[in-house]
């Protein structure tokens, strides 16, 4: 038999009878192998031709006048029609033969099974439609009959058994009840396929059964044909394809196939109708699955691609690979891109090629110009910073939402324009120098600088400028990241007012031991001008300079000091007994600038509590992450500048374990550095890496000091962390 014979044929050859189906002109659609052998005819000469080629006119001369009869109560056919006529051999030879009429189920549709049997067999053998009656009960196979519409109208027992609903319960309900949601597109494909006159053949698949459960299946579905040659119905063959899962089928090619995969993944059958399509096909070319699923493939090729699609779908039908194919394919838009194909074909259990599974590359990126590309690359569309594209004469080539938030004017209004629209007269001098810089090849970062709105109002401007570069590594313009710093401005006044407003003297102290700011509280607490006080040395208003001196050094060489008692001698000599609190403060880059100390009269304790929340309210608009936990690990505090380096709120992190924020690869660093704080021993400066909300892994700067209670008791953490720009 050839590879493209159906389940329930195979099941007509088991027979030992001579079978023939025709259809109502006489045309014969199938004989089996006892055919071939009793009547000396190949099936291929007998395919297509009249029914009178193997039996004399007499029986279609019967058939033709009970025809009408025998169509209108099908479950009589067999009745008056068993016939004893002259069959007609290939060499012409006549011989006796005895004839019997039958049917079968499906859809009201006569399909008519002659039973041929040389004269001398004796009467009582038994008749080609019990056989075929028997073959349908006892099939290993699911099979069903269907008309156009997709409605059940019969239902073998293997059927019940494959699916758990009995012949009552499916007979007249939609085959939809035995289709998963995701694939409702490849089956209407597939009946699409029939009622055009083309029969399916080992379709892979998956379907439901009665209880939930998916069960993966092979279909064939041939078309019955009434008089007119019309397609009047459907004989649909079920196997289950659950035991050949490792056999290397369709299913279990596509099941390797990992969804999240960058490149576009569709698999077809071999005339090329679409039956699956994965995310990144959906993201390349635009068509969701629902859209795509049973239409062809060549929606997807340019015109002028088609003899190309046709030799390659040839080449896989032919069971052979196509790899790395450089081509063109066409989006849902109409836009044309570049892609590398793998095609690969797809088998069946028995090895013949049923249908294909096609990698599209997308070569946009590797085709395009270096300089668009790195144009591209440097726009980020959902960025909270104003970014924009220039050439070097400053002509504004690319402009995104932000920049259109943070400047008023829309991509349509600015691109084309000089970017000195967005410079107020007196900055210009500022551009001259920045150009000479960008066009050398060097980038500028974090310049402070003044912006005008299209409104005419002025704002503060952080500027990130980097050069772009084409092909040949010219410099051709410059990419410009723009950060509105009114906010952090003000952030930074109110934390000034904050200070201004403490009743605590605080000094902040260089390594060398001088003062460089004050706020008001130490103007008064010393009775110094604060002109006077700035670049004093610290440890000379206290009445013992070498503890006020080793104070502040232990600090610098441990992180931080609590309570450090010192006593402070006024300007016109008067004693006070304070405490200090203390602790270093960096750069951007972590590098230690200072000590912040803290004085606190001890006779106004609950004073010093009330500045020391003022000063937590300062660390709020600190640009520095500040965590703070407990012993075991649990965040208890978390500043906005934290928020926007792990991308956590506060109300997601608080009461969470730090070690969210902890790479896979370094499980035991948040635990070594707890238990060494919680020894009394300040980590300070350590450069690591943490992960954020995203999972992007980035390099920090950190110094991890111990929180106390009023005994001294460490209770807990306070984690500063900073990311190292040098590495972005």
């Amino acid at each position: 038999m050839s590879d493209k014979t159906t389940s329930f044929e195979t099941l007509l050859e088991s027979v030992p009878d001579a079978l023939v189906a025709m259809d109502q002109k006489g045309i014969i659609r199938f004989v089996n192998r006892q055919t071939e052998s009793l009547f000396g005819y190949g099936r291929s000469r007998l395919i297509g031709q009249h029914i009178e080629t193997l039996l004399p006119e007499p029986l279609w001369q019967i058939y033709a006048e009970h025809r009408q009869d025998y169509l209108a109560d099908p479950t009589t056919g067999s009745k008056g029609l068993e016939l004893k006529l002259n069959g007609r051999q290939h060499d012409g030879t006549e011989f006796p033969i005895n004839i019997s009429l039958s049917s079968i189920d499906a859809a009201d549709v006569l399909l008519v099974i002659t039973a041929l049997r040389e004269g001398n067999q004796p009467k009582g053998a038994i008749p080609a439609a019990r056989h075929l009656e028997a073959m349908l009960k006892y099939s290993d196979d699911a099979i069903m009959g269907l008309p156009p519409d997709g409605i059940i109208t019969s239902w073998n027992p293997a059927a019940e058994r494959m699916y758990g609903y009995s012949a009552k319960e499916v007979t007249g309900t939609s085959v939809n009840v035995l289709t998963p949601r995701d694939r409702s597109g490849q089956l209407n494909a597939i009946l699409t396929r029939i009622k055009n006159g083309q029969d399916v053949e080992h379709a892979e698949t998956a379907l439901v059964r009665k209880d939930g459960t998916a069960l993966p299946v092979s279909i064939t579905i041939a078309g019955i044909r009434d008089q007119n040659d019309e397609i009047v119905g459907m004989s649909a063959v079920h196997r289950d394809g659950s035991e050949r899962r490792q056999a290397g089928e369709n299913a279990q090619r596509m099941a390797a196939i990992v969804e999240g995969s960058d490149n576009a993944v569709a698999g077809g059958l071999l005339d090329g109708t679409i039956t699956s399509w994965n995310s990144a096909a959906e993201r390349i070319f635009g068509y969701s699955g629902e859209e795509i699923i049973g239409r062809p493939d060549r929606l997807l090729t340019p015109n002028d691609r088609a003899g190309e699609l046709k030799t390659v779908q040839e080449h896989v039908a032919a069971g052979h690979l196509v790899k790395d194919l450089e081509t063109k394919r066409v989006r849902k838009d109409g836009t044309v891109i570049p892609v590398s194909l793998t095609v690969l074909p797809i088998r069946d259990a028995d090895g013949a090629v049923v249908g294909t599974c096609v990698i599209h590359r997308d070569l946009t990126g590797q085709k395009g110009a270096l300089d668009t590309a790195e144009r591209m690359a440097a726009i980020v569309e959902c960025s909270d910073d104003a970014i924009i594209s220039r050439t070097l004469d400053g002509i504004i080539t690319s402009w995104n939402p932000a920049a259109a938030k943070m400047f008023g004017y829309s991509s349509q209004e600015i691109v084309g324009k000089s970017i000195n629209l967005l410079v107020p007269q007196d900055r210009s001098g500022e551009m001259i120098t920045i150009l000479a810089e960008i066009s050398a090849g060097r980038a500028v970062a974090d310049f402070e600088t003044t912006r005008i709105h299209r409104d005419g109002t002025l704002f503060p401007a952080s500027l990130t400028i980097s050069p772009m570069r084409n092909s040949s590594g010219a410099v051709v313009g410059a990419s410009v990241i723009y950060r509105d710093v009114t906010t952090l401005k003000h952030a930074a006044r109110y934390a000034r007012s904050l200070i201004e407003a403490s009743l605590d003297p605080l000094e902040t102290i260089s390594p060398e031991g001088k003062i460089t700011d004050v706020n008001e509280a130490a103007v008064k607490a010393s009775g110094v001008p604060r002109n006077k006080l700035i670049g004093s040395d610290f440890s000379g208003y206290f009445t013992e300079p070498d503890k006020a001196r080793q104070g502040y050094q232990r600090v610098f060489e441990q992180g931080s000091v609590t309570d450090y008692p010192l006593t402070l001698r006024r300007r016109d000599g008067t004693l006070t007994d304070i405490l200090c609190n203390a602790s270093v403060f960096r750069d951007a880059g972590g590098n230690v600038l200072g000590v912040l100390a803290a004085a606190r009269d001890m006779s106004q304790q609950k004073k010093a509590v009330e500045a020391a929340q003022n000063m937590a309210r300062t660390l709020e608009y600190s640009e520095d992450a500040i965590i703070s936990s407990t012993l075991d690990g649990i965040i208890t505090g978390w500043n906005t500048a934290a928020g926007r380096l792990y991308g956590y709120s506060r109300e997601e992190i608080l009461g969470k374990s730090i070690q969210l924020l902890a790479p896979a690869d370094r499980p035991n660093q948040i635990n070594d550095i707890l238990t060494k704080v919680g020894a009394g021993q300040p980590v300070e400066h350590s450069e690591t890496n943490c992960v954020r909300k995203d999972g992007t892994t980035f390099p920090v700067s950190m110094a991890v000091s111990a929180t106390r209670d009023v005994d001294d008791a460490i209770i807990g953490t306070t984690v500063i962390c900073r990311e190292r720009p040098d590495q972005r």
